[in-house]
């Protein structure tokens, strides 16, 4: 099979690549955006090596600015439209961004990010205008729809949060042949049945990178892509049972949300041709899993993975029952257990996660952090722990940092803690995630207030002010969902806050808003 969006837009035009809602993109029209794109970007100075950063809804647009860009062999990275301004500005400063694209609906962020940002990026909006942008619409529909002369092979640069608080761009040499496929594209062909006619449920935000990815690995198969702007349980049924939907993929919250429907619905739907619902990003309580095999039957596969991309394990609905759990055996890459010392350590016996036979990542521009994720084998990690039984299953007990998964998306309790401390009447914070029976967890913040904050008679609406910094500051996505005003944070005699002290009395219950 050849896998390549342009074969499918020469040989079948009419063929439905993407839909989002009631609007349809044909592979024909997927193609000529993707070539009118790059042309544009071109025309702007982007050459191969040079890097892209994109901040777009979720639309067929997304897709035709990274194969744009893939084909010119640049770096794409999208960056979240739900970011602050600040976050975003960060992003596009730390990928060196030669060109800055966006779509115009997302309105008062842009000029946000535009006022805050200093350098000589290209600025351009799609789909309307934008104070400081130079709007690409007139220049597309100009542009050849032919393909750009010098094709090569670009890459994602995805940005994945760190333990220092900023986000990491996640970095791969380009390739020196040319590809008509990204490989990770080929990848999830092969380890997921994807073929020509599949039709694939996006449930997420595209800024992510496994939708980012299947979406990719779908369109270069010949398959559609349906693609929600907003997730919504009772619709998400619709979908899987009106379109036909083959593959899909989701969170554990997602789960917890359509088992939440009236039970009359969940009993009249019937989707036949759904046989592979993949899962991932966070674990899922094992009575959600369970209850979802009851409702969906054995089509339900889970994976292990992540933006850094060291390695893939998967396990099937059936192994999963046998070894309630588990993420999987190793689908990708090869799987090592080590210590403190580097030392692969023995089956059953719990350490450091690291995968083996791909090609190594580097953070963008902050080597002792990828440094922190190489083992002295060159072996790199996501930054887990757990341990392998005798047949190779892997069990995940612990994280390396002290991220936070809420809804399938990471949060690093130092990025908020930095955030929380520029306002003036925080003294000190400290961020911990608490179990969230529909998130998985939650972002709890507990802050000390200043001498002056107190003596000004703050303490009443002090979570209130707080709360309402956090939203403007971290974006709705990231703030803790709780604020919680205490006398002082526990310390150990060497100065380090102990967390695990605060999880532990939130989880008892000793600490109250």
């Amino acid at each position: 099979m050849t896998l390549d969006l342009r074969h499918w837009a020469l040989s079948d035009p009419g063929r439905l690549a993407v839909r989002v809602g009631d609007v349809n993109t044909s592979y024909g029209e997927l193609e000529t955006q993707a070539n009118r794109m790059a042309h544009v970007l071109r025309a702007q100075g982007i050459q191969r090596g040079d890097h892209i950063a994109a901040l777009m809804g979720n639309g067929a647009s997304v897709f035709a600015v990274v194969w744009a860009a893939y084909r010119l062999g640049a770096y794409i990275t999208p960056v979240p439209s739900t970011a602050s301004a600040e976050d975003a500005a960060y992003i596009v400063r730390d990928c060196g961004a030669r060109v800055v694209l966006a779509d115009a609906g997302l309105g008062q962020i842009l000029k946000t990010l535009h006022s805050i940002v200093s350098g000589s990026q290209v600025w351009l909006s799609v789909g309307g205008e934008v104070g400081g942008f130079l709007p690409m619409d007139p220049l597309l529909a100009s542009a050849p729809v032919t393909p750009v002369a010098d094709e090569s092979s670009g890459a994602l640069m995805m940005y994945t949060s760190g333990t220092t608080g900023h986000p990491k761009g996640v970095w791969r040499a380009l390739s020196p042949t040319v590809s008509t496929c990204p490989p990770f594209a080929q990848d999830l062909i092969a380890m997921f049945d994807v073929s020509e006619g599949s039709r694939y449920l996006s449930t997420a935000p595209l800024y992510h990178a496994a939708p980012l990815r299947f979406g990719l690995a779908f369109l270069a198969a010949g398959g559609s892509v349906y693609v929600m702007q907003k997730f919504e349980a009772s619709k998400a049924l619709d979908l899987l049972e009106r379109e036909q939907i083959t593959h899909s993929q989701w969170v554990p919250t997602m789960f917890q949300r359509l088992l939440a429907l009236d039970e009359k619905q969940r009993e009249r739907f019937k989707a036949p041709h759904h046989r592979l619902a993949l899962h991932s990003a966070a674990p899922c309580p094992m009575p959600v899993k369970r209850a979802m095999l009851d409702w969906w039957g054995p089509i339900l596969e889970e994976y292990y993975s992540g933006s850094e991309g060291v390695g893939l394990t998967a396990i099937t609905a059936d192994e999963w029952l046998h070894r309630p759990g588990s993420v999987g055996r190793a689908r990708k890459g090869q799987l090592h257990i080590l210590g403190d010392g580097d030392e692969e350590l023995p089956d059953g016996t719990a350490g450091r996660v690291f995968f083996s036979g791909i090609a190594p990542f580097a953070y963008h521009g902050a080597p002792e952090k990828t440094a922190m994720r190489t083992s002295r084998q060159g072996w790199q990690t996501f930054g887990d722990i757990g341990y392998v039984d005798p047949d190779g299953y892997l069990f995940l007990t612990d994280r390396l940092d002290d991220m936070i998964i809420s809804g399938g998306v990471n949060i690093y309790p130092q990025e908020l803690e930095a955030a929380l401390l520029e306002m003036p009447s925080v003294a000190e914070v400290a961020v911990v995630g608490a179990p969230d029976s529909e998130f998985g967890e939650r972002p709890v913040a507990f802050v000390v207030l200043g001498k002056q904050a107190l003596e000004d008679g703050l303490l009443p609406d002090a979570m209130g002010a707080v709360d309402a910094f956090a939203l403007q500051r971290l974006g709705r996505i990231k703030r803790p969902r709780e604020i919680r005003i205490v006398e002082a944070l526990p310390y150990s005699p060497q100065g380090k806050l102990l967390r695990r002290e605060l999880r532990r009395l939130l989880a008892e219950g000793a600490l109250r808003g």
